[in-house]
């Protein structure tokens, strides 16, 4: 039986995003060979979930493997974001804007560090902002002229999940939250922060899975996408027909 992986080359040219390698759950080998498929068909290779002694158990396997020869230096850990790339990054789609990742403190900065990663990746220029929590709420209103700089927001936040209910009140652009797992007792694991902001009062919140720093970072980057087919249509349909 055939257990090699059936990856999906073509969704980037698809839907404007790579397939990333989720690699909490799968060995160093796997990661490895999947690696090396993608960039051997010259799709961007980007792992997820890999914390530093599988990063290194995956460049251990590389380095016994003929096909990775002189790839050796294009792969990086990223211990912050727990990510995984080999090659480069996409180019540059500076015209698409800027992402903002916030975080309500510094323990959700794993997560937030996945979000800009997984936007770098796919050449989307993109900025941290970190502890501009609702306890101290001044430091958050100190960066509103920032904020308004950037095309989307992404909110990570534990605890009650406050702060993208809070930015979805104040500022005009699409705001993503994210619910990480940090908190006491009952935050349940980011559940409370969750349900926080599935019931949010906010209108046009958009709520995504706990700790899902990826999976936001690809909402972004869809209505980034969106928003620039819209404009290339609509610059399209100004340009002047010539009649006969």
């Amino acid at each position: 039986m055939n257990q090699e992986s059936r990856l999906d080359l073509e969704r980037r040219r698809r839907i404007g995003m790579v397939e990333a390698i989720w690699g909490e759950h799968k060995s160093a080998e796997q990661i490895a060979s999947i690696l090396l498929r993608l960039r051997a068909n010259g799709e961007l290779a980007l792992a997820t979930r890999v914390n530093a002694d599988k990063a290194a158990a995956v460049e251990h396997w590389l380095q016994s493997d003929p096909e990775a020869a002189g790839l050796m230096d294009q792969l990086c850990f990223h211990a912050q974001a727990s990510c995984l790339t080999l090659g480069p990054p996409a180019p540059s789609q500076a015209q698409l804007g800027e992402v903002i990742v916030l975080s309500g403190g510094t323990s959700d900065l794993p997560v937030a560090s996945e979000a800009q990663m997984a936007l770098q990746w796919h050449g989307i220029d993109c900025d941290l902002m970190l502890d501009v929590g609702v306890a101290g709420l001044h430091r958050l209103l100190n960066q509103l002229e920032r904020l308004q700089q950037a095309r989307v927001l992404i909110a990570c936040a534990g605890m009650e999940g406050a702060l993208p209910t809070v930015l979805a009140g104040l500022m005009p652009q699409p705001v993503i939250g994210v619910p990480v797992s940090v908190g006491y007792g009952v935050s349940a694991g980011g559940k409370a922060a969750l349900q926080g902001m599935l019931a949010s009062c906010a209108p046009g919140l958009s709520v995504v899975n706990i700790d899902n720093g990826y999976g936001a970072a690809m909402a972004a980057l869809r209505i980034l996408n969106c928003d620039s087919t819209r404009l290339l249509n609509r610059e399209a349909s100004t340009v002047p027909r010539l009649t006969s």
